[in-house]
This record gives structure tokens, sequence and C-alpha cells, in this order.
């Protein structure tokens, strides 16, 4: 609660510290008044004091509370960058792009982190992890989307950090002969080694990218057709080095080091060992929020294995989030595969023994498929009301993908640590291959069919932030009922699901209140939008382009009927003119006032002599037009003194309604 607070409310470094440390010194001297421990005030000041040190730690990542950091030095003219890739992101169908650190600006030393971009040039090679750039340029802002509830890419990577992005070209910049190195090159460079030892193996280019993905937490070379089957079909989670994997190879270790107990000290040495294989890994695979999490919670349970006590999984879970929250980044909170991963592993804690209790099989073999169901119902409960607020989409036949794929996953994986290990010494046979990659090629064809089963995949589902928290209660409220039901509980879970209804209820009649019109932006393509209540029509050229804009409106705003007609040139928006002049640059030539100026499809006209004529109130530019005729229209429009409205640069427009 503490980091959420202070994400939000932004305090300054003093006054979050002074917070922090007026109930610590509280709490030092009750300590000594109340030797007996009778006071209950002591716990009040332990969750004031708890509190404040997550807004205290949120509060350090601020870039405003680290004067080495960029964006408290003037760079907003052109200066000399040096800069430090720190991570190779999914290249774009035209782009490479990259993540990189500040270390200095013009001389001096400085901090931060930047995207870095490159056009896609086959005559260059791609940078690696650890290279050190030098160039000159100005830095630009990180864009928010152009159109309403589109991703917004802007908010993702603020959450890492990052705010601004350099455009390069292979001129633009001088590369650092011998760089230094740090521990993340070298583990880069060991995955990239071992995944060109792999390559030159016979397996699949799927098949190959699914190993890269199970293994080392590469998923960049997934195909978008596959990672689509995966999300569909509710196995994406295979696809994440996450606690799923970790946990099978700290199984893996304790077997494979049980000779080790032998030697003096040998449990120590043990456990010293299996924590060390453990972030090895991690480390190998990237460092992603899932892959600490995981290493982070098993090394606890490694831990408790080796003083052979009773593991109380909630406190490992919570030693787990409170040592990656205040020792490793607080804003991985904010991050969706972390907010999964721990609803995830927490409603597999919590309610598989509750599912296990409510029914235990005799019969062996229907007694193991049980304990998987048990597994994949409760982790799928867990994440549904996030899964439905990001991604509006629920795979219904998630537990036919998880029945068959993780029984095979400890074979998986502990087959494919010994191909690697072959591999890296050039003694991998053949028939392993044949008989890895026929295995990873029938895991692929399991999620393909489910996947297809495309009327139990529920698509399109409107899901705000005061759903998701609702029904999070109501499924609280549900499991607490069936341990130990009584008259409160049962009327708990009845206000919730009736403050989810008339939350839903309210949401409608909003939607239904609403009437506007916008102009989206999109490149080669004319598009207006006008919604009246839970209908919207489209104007368009081309309605095949426009559908995933059309898809992520409809879903957050509860559209329940579309229509899609060509755009017309003129329209009468609530007692107001609307004018739209095409490539054909077709418009009245007697003096004919307008409200509204549609520039589209790059019309070649006058613009002085189109004004003259018109007199409009508003020229808006979409994205069809050609950039050099945007920026004469700017420069006319800036004489003119008439509001100029581009899409490309400042978004969708949305028309004034009549007051």
């Amino acid at each position: 609660m503490g980091i959420i607070v202070g994400n939000y409310s932004n305090s300054d470094i003093e006054y979050t510290l002074f917070a922090c440390l007026t109930p610590l010194f509280a709490l030092g001297i009750l300590r000594f008044v109340d030797k007996k421990n009778e006071s209950p005030i002591f716990g009040y000041l332990t969750i004031l004091t708890t509190f404040f040190i997550g807004v205290l730690a949120v509060s350090l990542s601020f870039p405003k509370n680290n004067p080495d950091h960029y964006l408290n030095h003037d760079f907003s003219s052109n200066h000399t960058w040096r800069l430090k890739v720190s991570g190779v992101l999914k290249s774009t169908s035209f782009s490479n792009r990259y993540m990189a650190k500040v270390e200095k600006l013009n001389s001096r030393h400085a901090e931060g982190k930047v995207l870095l971009s490159f056009v896609k040039d086959s005559t260059y090679q791609t940078l690696q992890v650890d290279d050190e750039l030098m160039f000159s340029a100005i830095p630009m802002e990180i864009k928010a989307p152009l159109n309403p509830h589109q991703f917004n890419y802007k908010v993702y990577l603020k959450d890492l950090g990052i705010s601004h992005q350099f455009q390069l070209d292979k001129k633009d910049f001088i590369k650092i002969q011998k760089p230094a190195a740090t521990i993340f090159g070298r583990a880069s460079k060991a995955r990239s080694h071992i995944i060109s030892q792999l390559s030159r193996a016979n397996f699949g280019k799927d098949e190959l990218s699914i190993i890269q993905a199970l293994l080392l937490g590469q998923r960049n070379d997934i195909s978008e057709e596959t990672y689509t089957d995966y999300k569909n079909a509710g196995a994406v989670h295979i696809l994440a080095v996450s606690g799923l994997h970790i946990g099978i190879l700290l199984l893996l270790l304790q077997f494979l080091l049980t000779p080790v107990e032998r030697l003096p000290r040998g449990k120590t040495l043990k456990l010293i060992l299996i924590v060390i294989l453990l972030w090895g890994f991690a480390l190998l695979s990237g460092l992603s929020a899932s892959v600490v999490r995981a290493v982070t919670m098993f090394s606890f349970v490694a831990y408790s294995m080796y003083l052979n006590r009773p593991k109380n999984t909630f406190n490992i879970l919570a030693l787990s989030m409170f040592f990656i929250l205040l020792v490793i980044n607080p804003k991985l909170i904010f991050q969706v595969g972390f907010q999964m991963s721990y609803a995830a592993v927490l409603a597999i804690v919590w309610l598989y023994p509750l599912l296990q209790k409510l029914w235990f099989p005799k019969n062996k073999i229907i007694r193991k498929i049980w304990q998987l169901l048990s597994v994949s119902i409760a982790a799928q409960l867990g994440v549904l009301p996030i899964s439905l607020f990001y991604f509006h989409q629920f795979p219904g036949l998630f537990f036919i993908s998880n029945l068959l794929i993780v029984p095979a996953l400890g074979v998986i994986l502990g087959m494919g640590i010994l191909v690697i290990l072959l591999a890296l010494i050039d003694a991998l046979p053949n028939f392993l291959v044949v008989i890895y990659d026929t295995l990873i090629g029938w895991m692929n064809w399991t999620i393909s069919w489910v996947a297809q089963q495309e009327a139990f995949i529920f698509k399109n589902i409107s899901f705000d932030a005061i759903q998701m928290i609702l029904a999070y209660g109501i499924i609280f409220c549900c499991v607490i009922l069936l341990t130990r039901p009584n008259f409160k509980k049962i009327m708990a879970l009845a206000t919730l699901v009736i403050g989810f209804q008339l939350w839903v209820l309210y949401s409608n009649y909003q939607t239904s209140k609403n009437s506007l019109l916008f102009l989206a932006h999109q490149t080669k393509n004319t598009a207006l939008i006008h919604q009246n209540g839970r209908t919207v029509a489209v104007l368009t050229h081309d309605t095949t382009r426009l559908a995933n804009i059309i898809e992520d409106y409809s879903v957050a705003e509860r559209i329940s009927n579309i229509s899609y007609s060509p755009v017309q040139n003129s329209y009468l928006w609530q007692d107001k003119t609307v004018l739209v002049i095409d490539s054909l640059s077709v418009y009245p030539n007697e003096e004919t006032p307008v409200d509204y100026l549609i520039l589209t499809q790059s019309p070649k006209l006058n613009l002085e002599r189109a004004i003259t004529t018109l007199k409009p109130k508003y020229i808006i530019a979409d994205g069809s037009n050609y950039t050099s005729y945007i920026k004469r229209w700017k420069q006319t429009c800036s004489k003119r003194k008439l509001p100029f409205h581009a899409t490309g640069k400042k978004g969708a427009y949305y028309f004034e309604p009549s007051n």
C-alpha cells in the first residue's frame, strides 16, 4: 500500500524520510517504555512504519530525487551522449529496439534509462548487451497513443523508468571499443552462445523458439501465430520462465546434489550451491519479473527445506515479495507479469488445499488428474479478474491444455537442460535432437488444437478496474463462505454481487448518454467515428485496417452495435458543419462558411484560397496525408491564425459538442 500511494503522491524525499523516521523513532521509545509488549500501539506504529518504508522505497526511484539523472539536466539541445545497452527488445517490422543506460551526458556522469531504435538494415550487425555508443542527438519523448483506449506504451515504459528515446541510423554513432563488461552482458553472451549451438542442430524454427523461451527466457523469436495459440489456449505462462519452471528445477537440483550431503557441512554446502544455481539460471534467462519472483521465493523454500521446519508458504511468499519490492525494484508491482504471477501463486497456495479437501479420489490415477485440475483451476481463478481487466478475454479450455502439458513439463525441462549441456560440448546426438524436437512439436500441436476451439475462447469482454476489485472480493467471499458458512459471510457476498451488478448497470447507463464524434489517426486511411450511446457508426475508406482500433474502443466503451459506411464530403454535427476535402480537392466555389475543415488523402489544393472561400474555424489533417503537405498547411494556418490539428502529432481530434 505504501508503494502504491507513494507512486501516485510523488512526494519529496525529505518529507517521506521524515514521515518514515518519526514512527520508527516512536517504536524505539515504546520498546523501552513497554518492555512487556502489552500496548496495542506497538502494532499500529509497526504498520505505519512499514507503510512509509514503502512510500520511501518508491520515492527513491523517482528521477527528481536522483541529482545525477539526465532529466535533472538540460538536454533540450544537441548534446553528446554515451549509452550502454542493457537489454535487447523484440524487433518490429521496421526497426531494431534496445534498452540502454545513460553513462554520460556531455563529459558529466549521468544516469537514467532510454529506448534506442534503429532502422532495420541487413548490412549492419545488431547490438548486444554491454555495447557502448557515443553520439550527438536530441532525445524524443515517448508518445502517448494517438487513438482512445489503445495500449499505452508510454505508461508501460514509464513504469520501467524510460521516458525518452533516440532514433538513430548506423552512421549516427560511434561504437566504443572494448567496453566494460557486466554480469548481464556475460549472461547475454552465454545465452547467445547457447542459442547459436542449438541453431546448428536440426530443430524446427517454431520448436527452437519455444526451447529458447522455456529454458532461456527468450521469447523474441516466437512467431505471432504461435504466441497467440498459447494465449488462446490459456497456456502462455508456460512460455515465461516462472514458478512452475523454477519449482521443477529446484526438485531436480535437490535430487542431483544429494551426494553433497555426505561431505562435512554438506547440507549447508548443498543449500549454497542450490541458491547460486537458481540465481545463475535467473540471470541467464534475463532476470524478468516472473523469474526474479520465482527464484526469490524458491530460495526461501530451499532455506526452509535446509532447516527441516514446517514450511509456511504464505510467509515464504510474503518474504519474497517484501525482498523484491524493497531491495530490487518497488515499481515491479505495477507490471502485469508480476501481478499475475503473485495472484496465481497466492491462489494456488490458498485454494489448492481446499479443493483437495473437497474431493479426494481413492483411485491413484484419478487423484493425480484431480490434483492437476485443482492447481489449474486455482491459478486461473487467481488471475481471472486481472486477465479480464488487461486482456479482455478468457480461455474456456485452459484446463485441457494444462492437464496435457504440465505433467510433461518436467520431462521437457529436464531433457532441455541435457540438450543444452550436450550442445555446449558439441556432443549432441542426432537421435536426441529428433526426440526433443518431436516432443516440442507435439506440445505446440496440442496447444494449437485447443486454441482452434474458438467457441470456448471468450473475447472482447468489457471489464474495468472497479469490476476487477469487486470480482476479487466476490472470489474471496465465495471461498471463505464455502469453508465456514455463516450469515455475515452470505451478506458480504450478496453485497459484493449486488455492487458488481449495480456498477455494470451504472457503466452501461453512462455509456448510453455519450454522444461524440472524433477523427481517429491511421496512416493511409480516414476514420470518422461517431458514438451515440452504445452504438458506433464508423465512416472510413478501409474497414479491415481499422479493425483493431474499433475493437479496442468498443470493448472499453461497452459498445453493442457497430456499423460501417464510406466517407462523405460533408456532415452536420450538432448544428455545426463538417467539410471533408479528399484527394479530388473538390469544395464549393462560392463563399460557404464551415465550422470544421478535414483534409484527407493528400489533396492538391491552394489552402489560402480554400480558407478565403470556406472561412473554417478549425482545420484538421488526418494520417492519410503526406508529411510535407501537413507541414505546409500548418505554416499557412499559423499565418492566418487558424487552429490546426494534425492527428499524427496530437492524436485523435474530438469535435466539440454544442452548448
